[in-house]
């Protein structure tokens, strides 16, 4: 099990490789072998048979996935490393411990 801040959905930006440069949005992430697919980043041809969902068949151009530590999360329009903090909430009356994402670069809280 590899540790990954990323969520779905979230942008981030391919740090190295041959799509270095490029943005896009994580369509899945893969915790167990800490790998994400991101929409537009890795794309690969795969030849299908005719099927009932594809009933002609041919040449598919598809996102395939790739290494968890070659993007880094976009916040503000500049990639930054992902963080966590603890923080004590009072809600109902009880104090809990709620956890969240921070972007290293400003400290902000993600989600």
């Amino acid at each position: 099990m590899y540790k990954t801040k990323l969520k779905s959905g979230d942008t981030v930006k391919v740090i190295s490789g041959k799509d270095k440069g490029k943005e896009g949005k994580i369509l899945t992430v893969d915790r167990k072998n800490g790998k994400v697919i991101v929409e537009g980043v890795n794309m690969v041809t795969k030849h299908t048979k005719p099927s009932a969902a594809n009933q002609q068949g041919g040449i598919i151009h598809q996102e395939s996935a790739l290494n968890a530590s070659k993007v880094m999360y976009v916040h503000k329009g500049k990639p930054t490393r992902l963080g966590t903090k603890i923080v004590k909430e009072d809600r109902d009356g009880r104090t809990k411990n709620v956890r969240y994402r921070v972007a290293k670069s400003t400290g902000e809280v993600i989600d």
